[in-house]
């Protein structure tokens, strides 16, 4: 799909001996012959009460066969097979599926409607695309027909749930899979879109190489094996939920317990019910997770890590997360472009796993620079770049939009301290940050000091326009049930604090809920229309 051979040379020197060039199906051939009646998946369906069950040995056979039923519908070698599913045992079929074909896995969320559909199968000029037929009470096929003549490429849409010549069932009725070369784990075989924190959307391309020289170190650091249930309420369609919901159990041979709508009632039962043992999601995952348990009692005794990434943690959180559900709270940081880069450790202190979102995992490198590209002393906030072995190969037919420079480093986006022992603290995004006066706000500590006040359940800080300050900071927040604040009383409350008084926020905005990205990641750009056109 459009990578170079020079493009991916230089990236094998940058990865060095983390790409094994091995793929996700030689790590499912071995726990299909060793254990194929251990339990590979548990799926959910939370509008129907379904719960199905799939071993091993039944997962491999299923993505045979849909395997043999895209092929003998014209699919093969690099196309792309899109899926806008749910957290469904669908979706784990359907990657395993292309990857026995050499197809690519195209991965949609289920809230893109008609105008980001058109767009993004346009692109990546999908030839087969897999929608519910309906989910949470929204017609999938027919948005699908509304856009299909914009699509002369797709040739055939499936639907989970459906009837008929069209039926998902349809392609497990394939017939057998031709033998097929070795896939080659410099092969693109997924296709994510960005999830739109900046509203431009881009199709970053990863490799088995760039996908499992993360898992491997991610889960040596986290003491993960065959013997963990691991939980994923984040959508799989989402970086995170793939990787970690998806890929990472079968990598191991440990089972997946998927919840397709989150509610975090549902989640405790789910964990306690099946015995898991870790779970991964986004700072409201963990939040409503810890409330819940918290207010009803309903304990989650199994669970021994939550990993919660794609957004800063506030400290208070993690300290109540850990108390309440008896597990590490693990903060992360990664991308689409190359999953978790830095992770703390479960042996960590708390001061680390408080106060920051961890070091870089083996084989991937971070560094924080000042505008001129120098690095910037301990302690002081520049420009956060990686590079290494799970950044991903490029950008879908937009290879300007690639930000790596000749030495591989990535520029992230984001802003970041390091301390001098490796750990980074997430200040923010580049574009999130405020100046007012000449002077920086440190936008995530006043969002992790505001998290903390009794009333607040959410909050993000993004800046506004002012003549003569050049810029004003202004706070969204969002109030617990049946309490209140004033803006004096934010005020005073941060003045308590020992905050400096030009760091305290000008404007109060109370919102009944904030913009976010499906991953749980607050869109501040909507924020920023939101304040400027008011």
């Amino acid at each position: 799909m459009l990578v170079t051979p020079e493009a991916l040379a230089r990236r094998r020197s940058a990865a060095g001996r983390f790409w094994t060039d091995e793929t996700l199906l030689d790590h499912l051939a071995r726990v299909v012959a060793a254990t194929p009646d251990k339990i590979a998946v548990v799926a959910n369906r939370s509008e129907t009460g379904e719960c199905r069950r799939i071993s091993y040995g039944e997962l491999d056979a299923m993505a045979s066969s849909v395997a043999g039923g895209l092929a003998a519908r014209g699919v093969g070698r690099g196309d792309v097979v899109s899926f806008q599913l749910p957290n469904w045992w669908e979706f784990t079929v359907l990657h395993l599926a292309c990857l026995k074909l050499g197809a690519v896995s195209n991965p949609l969320m289920v809230i893109f409607r008609e105008r980001e559909l058109a767009f993004m199968l346009g692109l990546a000029e999908t030839k087969v695309l897999v929608v519910p037929a309906r989910f949470r009470g929204f017609d999938y096929p027919a948005m699908v027909a509304d856009v299909r003549d914009k699509l002369p490429k797709l040739s055939h849409v499936f639907v989970a749930g459906g009837e008929g010549a069209e039926a998902f069932g349809r392609l497990l009725e394939g017939p057998s899979l031709p033998p097929q070369p070795r896939l080659a784990a410099d092969a693109v075989i997924q296709l994510l879109y960005t999830s739109g924190t900046t509203g431009e959307p881009k199709g970053v391309m990863h490799t088995s190489n760039t996908m499992l020289s993360n898992l491997g170190p991610f889960a040596a650091r986290l003491h993960l094996g065959a013997g963990d249930v691991i939980h994923m309420p984040s959508p799989m369609a989402h970086q995170l939920g793939f990787m970690y919901g998806l890929v990472l159990p079968v990598m191991l041979g440990a089972t997946a317990v998927l919840q397709d709508i989150f509610v975090a009632a549902e989640m405790a039962r789910q964990i306690t019910g099946e015995g898991c043992t870790f779970t991964m999601g986004a700072t409201p995952f963990l939040n409503d997770l810890t409330e819940h348990v918290a207010a009803s009692g309903q304990g989650t005794p199994s669970l021994k890590i939550f990993v919660s990434a794609g957004a800063p943690i506030p400290r208070a959180l993690v300290t109540k997360g850990r108390a309440t559900l008896g597990a590490a709270i693990i903060s992360a940081w990664g991308m689409s472009e190359n999953g978790a880069v830095t992770t703390t450790r479960p042996e960590d202190p708390e001061e680390a796993t408080t106060t920051t979102d961890g070091l870089a995992l083996p084989g991937m490198e971070v560094r924080v620079i000042d505008a001129n590209g120098a690095p910037v002393p301990a302690g002081e906030e520049g420009q956060l770049q990686v590079r290494g072995c799970s950044n991903f190969v490029g950008y879908l037919r937009r290879p300007e939009l690639d930000p790596k420079d000749p030495d591989g480093w990535f520029d992230t986006g984001d802003l970041a301290r390091m301390d001098v022992a490796g750990y980074i603290r997430i200040a923010g995004r580049s574009k999130d940050i405020i100046i007012r006066g000449g002077e920086n706000i440190p936008v995530v500590e006043v969002e992790g000091l505001l998290f903390r006040h009794p009333a607040v359940a959410a909050v993000a800080i993004v800046g506004t326009p002012d003549p003569r300050l050049g810029e004003r900071a202004c706070a969204f927040i969002v109030l617990r049930e049946g309490q209140s604040l004033t803006f004096e009383e934010m005020a005073a409350y941060l003045a308590e604090q020992k905050m400096a008084r030009q760091y305290i926020p000008e404007r109060l905005e109370i919102v009944t809920d904030l913009p976010r990205t499906p991953s749980g990641k607050i869109q501040k750009f909507k924020l920023r229309e939101a304040v400027r056109g008011a």
